[in-house]
């Protein structure tokens, strides 16, 4: 495959560029690579046997085919020829999936520079999220193709390894051309410039594709203000669309199997069904289209499109969710995987909710998740780059689990109203501009008059752990005292619910010191008895209930299993008198 490619490049900085690095990703699907190694290694970590006695390896099983098992023909590759700048080629050095470019003259703040470029790429056998004839038989895959321009920001370049696959991207206007086999029908990031000239659907609804005049034809796409862009290819498509009122064009692209034909029209159906609470929940989609398409290695977000592997909806969900949390938010997913993969697990749960009516606080299946690492020896901090992680075990349940948490116990913290509007002003606020885990906490501190960044630090930086407990009871001056033990590392605010004999309940509520403030009560926290804050330093702390104990028949703290506590047994007292 050849390719050229015209670069506008903006300095947004208050620095002076002297060079640029740009990502090759391609040149990771080769034998001996960071990538191959890396994997290979993980295959060497055992973490214990399966039902049938089968050693249990960290190797990320999503991806089947290995690195070091592919042929020579079937490796991936992506070689920048020429690297020019006003007609000058520049001198450039190689680092495997970096390409470091040195420049003849210096790019000042707020100035422009244009580059171009010509690449020639091996489309790699599929063996991570893109090449070519994947397990579906899908013929092209083609995700991070192109050499693409590393982020500059307050902390310099970012030229991250293409180790574990996670991506930082430039905002940019994209105009691409595709020319191929005229056999060949796409599905792509953008709109398509040329529909007129290219039919199957993509004109009207239900059209055939346009014969062509030569071998091959060129499709037009366009795509602005995102951060990547990719395109898949099969001579064996279906394609067809749904329009959501006030909303995207959704187009659905998947190889032709009429037994296969039902389940996506049930996700196309569904997904035009979740979009206004998408919308009123999380902001409004943006952009004009957004295409579902049966390509890659399981699910893998882009803008304004997503490679999927069936017509399963959660899937389908998930990654349409990551337009939300990734898409329009551009987070370093090498930093803070866990505010693009943990938010967007949060997103598809509390759209799943609401579509299924099921209450949000219960059989949240990320806690168990993250309850199991935590426990493990294999628990690293959130903090961790993406590529250092030791294990994929660690890297996989900090980014999904451990970040869904992340969201969820702070609707446990703040209250779940917040939560809501927490979401559309981080929404309104930081879309396209590259937010930090700060940028967010502030958002959340403003919107509820608390101090947070206590529950940040202590959940990103640390592997601290959460344990409360009912200490013990007595009766005392004609009151119910219960005495909360904290044995657990992590500081929180506990929620106390008191049940009696005749159905009635009470809630107790102790904020924690370092939060300064209280959460307003839910509501279905009534009556709420308010304490004084509870220290940090102090592992235990009184509550007292008007009633007798002999009139109780249960006490238990964090009713709606929002608490990341990782010892829930010694969380309710059941009392049978």
């Amino acid at each position: 495959m050849k390719g050229k490619q015209t670069i506008t490049y903006t300095n947004n900085s208050p620095d002076t560029l002297d060079k640029l690095f740009l990502h090759l990703f391609w040149n990771a699907f080769q034998p001996n690579t960071m990538m191959d190694v890396n994997s290979r290694g993980s295959e060497s970590i055992i973490f214990g046997t399966d039902r049938s006695g089968k050693p249990v390896s960290d190797y990320d099983q999503r991806f089947r085919r290995r690195i070091n098992d592919l042929k020579p023909e079937e490796h991936g590759y992506c070689r920048v020829v020429k690297f020019s700048h006003n007609g000058k080629q520049l001198t450039t050095k190689l680092h495997e999936t970096i390409l470091e470019v040195l420049l003849d003259k210096p790019i000042l703040p707020k100035a422009s520079a244009v580059f171009t470029t010509e690449f020639e790429n091996q489309v790699p056998l599929l063996s991570r999220r893109s090449g070519r004839d994947n397990l579906e038989g899908v013929r092209f895959s083609m995700g991070q193709w192109y050499p693409k321009v590393s982020e500059y920001d307050v902390q310099g370049w970012h030229p991250d390894d293409y180790v574990r696959g996670e991506f930082y991207g430039v905002w940019g206007d994209y105009d691409v051309n595709i020319t191929l086999d005229k056999r060949y029908k796409l599905g792509a990031s953008g709109v398509l410039q040329n529909a007129s000239e290219i039919g199957w659907g993509y004109d009207k609804e239900g059209t055939a594709l346009k014969t062509s005049q030569g071998a091959t034809r060129t499709w037009k796409f366009s795509a602005k203000n995102v951060h990547d862009f990719a395109w898949t290819a099969d001579p064996t498509y279906k394609h067809f669309t749904r329009q959501v009122p006030n909303g995207p064009l959704l187009h659905f692209i998947y190889k032709e199997d009429p037994t296969k034909e039902a389940g996506w029209v049930a996700t196309a159906d569904s997904c035009v069904m979740i979009y206004p609470f998408l919308a009123k929940t999380f902001g409004a989609y943006p952009y004009p289209v957004y295409s579902f398409i049966q390509g890659g290695g399981g699910g893998t977000e882009y803008p304004m499109a997503t490679m999927i592997r069936s017509s399963g909806f959660e899937t389908a969900l998930h990654e349409w969710c990551h337009s939300w949390y990734q898409m329009m938010m551009g987070t370093n997913e090498n930093l803070y995987a866990w505010m693009d993969e943990g938010f967007t697990n949060y997103a598809e749960a509390r759209t799943l909710a609401w579509l299924r009516k099921k209450d949000f606080f219960e059989g949240a299946a990320e806690y168990g998740e993250y309850f199991e690492m935590a426990l493990s020896p294999y628990d690293e901090p959130m903090s961790t780059h993406f590529n250092f992680f030791k294990t994929n075990l660690a890297s996989t349940t900090n980014a999904y689990y451990k970040g869904a948490v992340f969201m969820r116990q702070l609707g446990y913290i703040v209250g779940e109203p917040n939560i809501d509007k927490i979401l559309l002003r981080y929404y309104d606020q930081w879309r396209f501009k590259h937010p930090t885990p700060n940028d967010f906490i502030r958002i959340a501190e403003k919107v509820s008059g608390l101090q947070l960044q206590w529950y940040k630090n202590f959940m990103m930086n640390t592997n601290k752990t959460i344990n409360y407990g009912i200490d013990s009871l007595w009766e005392a001056n004609g009151k119910t005292n219960i005495r909360l033990r904290n044995t657990g590392e992590m500081p929180m605010p506990v929620e106390v619910k008191v049940t009696f004999k005749d159905g009635s309940s009470e809630w107790h509520y102790v904020p924690l010191s370092l939060q300064f403030g209280e959460k307003q009560a839910e509501s279905f926290q009534s009556p709420r008895v308010v304490y004084e804050a509870w220290k940090w330093t102090h592992p235990t702390y009184v509550i007292s209930s008007t009633h007798k104990l002999m009139d109780m028949v249960s006490i238990e703290i964090d009713p709606t299993h929002r608490l990341a506590d990782i010892n829930p047994r010694n969380n309710k007292l059941e009392l049978k008198f």
